[in-house]
């Protein structure tokens, strides 16, 4: 497994690639809402990436995916297809944003309450992205990428949640899926050494029921075996030379 070490121009273009991403996010939130189904949501998306930033939406035809983004709806844990389905009071959705500038991706994702939703949802919600956060902490020179996966299924454990192990974060550049896999789950001080110039995502599953996952006959959806609701949340981390910058923060957020 060889971890590609960006060079400080790619390092720039993936600054740009993952802002970009974040403001896709950042531009839907408003439109985000019971009535509208997910397909009106990727043609936003879709417009407002290909139109207005002159980029290209990454999962649009990436190996057959038909759509600009991914659009997961409660027991949906990830690469949901946008479609019909119209989204309803108490709907919990993860909008999944992968944009490409000057060859480069950024790739982010955000978890969206219809109206107001359950307890155990916005819970479940606000756990998902603390592991994200976790993880993101253990992000610096020196440390392990067993080290990112263990906070992050200490945490989700310790609440009563279980982490999807099928799917994980993934290095990225020109490329949207390269090495490293970075497991949402380990032991502290395993994997690789995690070193100055890697890009990679970290992007938490964390179901409220059992961990077990099912591919549906669409060969992209992944779903809940238990139908228990399911969350996840997404950056894009570059590690320096005292520790991490998140390429894709929204302005809502702060690190450090």
């Amino acid at each position: 497994m060889t971890i590609t070490i960006k060079t400080s121009d790619e390092i720039e273009k993936m600054r740009v690639a993952g802002r970009l991403a974040a403001e896709v996010l950042e531009m839907i939130g408003p439109y985000v809402k019971a009535g509208v189904t997910t397909d009106e949501l990727n043609q936003i998306a879709h417009d407002y990436i290909v139109n207005v930033q002159k980029a290209i939406p990454a999962p649009l035809n990436y190996k057959g995916f038909p759509k600009s983004i991914c659009t997961s709806v409660n027991h949906q844990v990830c690469h949901g297809i946008p479609g019909p389905k119209v989204l309803k009071e108490g709907d919990i959705v993860n909008i999944d944003v992968t944009v490409i500038k000057d060859e480069y991706h950024g790739d982010t994702s955000k978890m969206f309450v219809i109206g107001k939703s359950s307890i155990l949802a916005d819970r479940l919600i606000r756990i998902t992205q603390e592991c994200l956060y976790k993880g993101i902490e253990k992000v610096k020179p020196g440390s392990h990428f067993g080290d990112i996966g263990a906070v992050i299924q200490q945490h989700a454990e310790s609440n009563r949640f279980t982490v999807v192990r099928e799917y994980c974060g993934h290095g990225i550049g020109k490329i949207f899926h390269e090495p490293p896999n970075v497991l949402h789950y380990g032991t502290p001080g395993s994997g690789e050494e995690i070193k100055p110039g890697m890009i990679f995502t970290i992007e938490p599953m964390i179901n409220a029921g059992k961990r077990d996952v099912k591919l549906l006959p669409d060969e992209w959806t992944v779903v809940t075996k238990d139908h228990s609701l399911s969350a996840q949340w997404e950056h894009t981390i570059l590690v320096t030379d005292t520790g991490y910058e998140v390429l894709t923060k929204r302005t809502e957020e702060s690190f450090g």
